[in-house]
């Protein structure tokens, strides 16, 4: 990791991903409290690791997108704590507020719900091989950016920490999860992909794929919406106009990063530092995905 987890008043770090840092209320001595605080960084990744510098304003951006999306699928179980469910749990400082988000503790699926409305990297890397993704077999000529006849669910495994992620199909999630849960979660998973589409076109912005993760509430025993939840990192996002004319690359996301990297890094030892005017370029990119979609009227 970059840099140490900042501290923070009130809160214990337990945990650092990629890009968030988790912690716990200081007097949930045990962690097993039912809040946990959720603070996004500016980190960026790319091709498994953490580079140099972050994207100045992501995190805030990030958490943004997902209240926003969250507000917007309320009828489906998510993980935020609002309101009285607040109870004792300490407040978040104003410096980390507009990044961070608290949320219950649940008992977390090992499975990302990766959700297809069109034809883009890994799962066209795939089709070009076995004319399938992830088992889902799919009709012959598609090129790279198509859009699929229908939405498919294509899950994946959350590997250890250090490994990597391995796509794997539905009989593989009931082997995990149980026919019920991994059936209950492919639905859900569908149906909010459904949903987002509509509204992301709506505004003139193709959702061609996400990714949703899923915990179950000990006190509801509820599949429950959790993470964060179509951003532009966990979610690919298209320009529609540039799509119609033919430019399937304009992506509201870290492509600019992965474009670059792979053009200037062989992949071994440390990565080169982005230069500022690749980190600048990714930050307009996430601010525009937020203002199109969060746009009213």
């Amino acid at each position: 990791m970059s840099a140490q987890p900042a501290a923070v008043a009130g809160w214990t770090h337990v945990y650092s991903g990629k890009v968030r840092d988790l912690y716990r209320p200081a007097g949930d001595a045990t962690g097993d409290g039912d809040a946990l605080l959720v603070v996004a960084s500016d980190r960026v990744s790319a091709f498994d690791h953490v580079l140099e510098p972050g994207i100045p304003g992501k995190g805030e951006l990030l958490t943004t997108l997902s209240r926003w999306w969250f507000e917007r699928l309320g009828e489906v179980p998510n993980h935020l704590v609002t309101g009285a469910e607040a109870g004792s749990i300490p407040p978040v400082p104003d410096a980390i507020a507009a990044r961070s988000m608290v949320v219950k503790s649940l008992d977390m699926f090992p499975i990302e719900c990766v959700v297809r409305g069109y034809l883009s990297g890994s799962g066209w890397k795939e089709y070009q091989a076995t004319q399938s993704v992830c088992g889902v077999p799919l009709p012959a000529g598609l090129a790279d950016g198509d859009r699929l006849p229908e939405p498919i669910y294509t899950p994946a495994y959350k590997a250890p920490m250090g490994e990597h992620d391995e796509n794997i199909s539905f009989e593989r999630t009931v082997e995990l999860v149980g026919f019920s849960d991994a059936t209950e979660l492919r639905e859900l998973s569908l149906a909010v992909y459904a949903r987002a589409a509509a509204i992301a076109e709506s505004r003139g912005v193709i959702l061609a794929d996400t990714k949703f993760e899923f915990g179950r509430d000990a006190a509801s025993g509820a599949i429950t919406l959790a993470d964060e939840v179509l951003t532009s990192d966990s979610s690919r996002y298209w320009d529609a106009a540039a799509y119609d004319s033919g430019e399937r690359t304009a992506s509201f996301d870290k492509q600019i990063v992965r474009n670059w990297l792979a053009a200037n890094w062989d992949g071994e030892g440390v990565p080169p530092t982005l230069p500022a005017e690749i980190v600048e370029q990714t930050a307009l990119r996430y601010r525009e995905l937020l203002e199109r979609l969060t746009a009213e009227g």
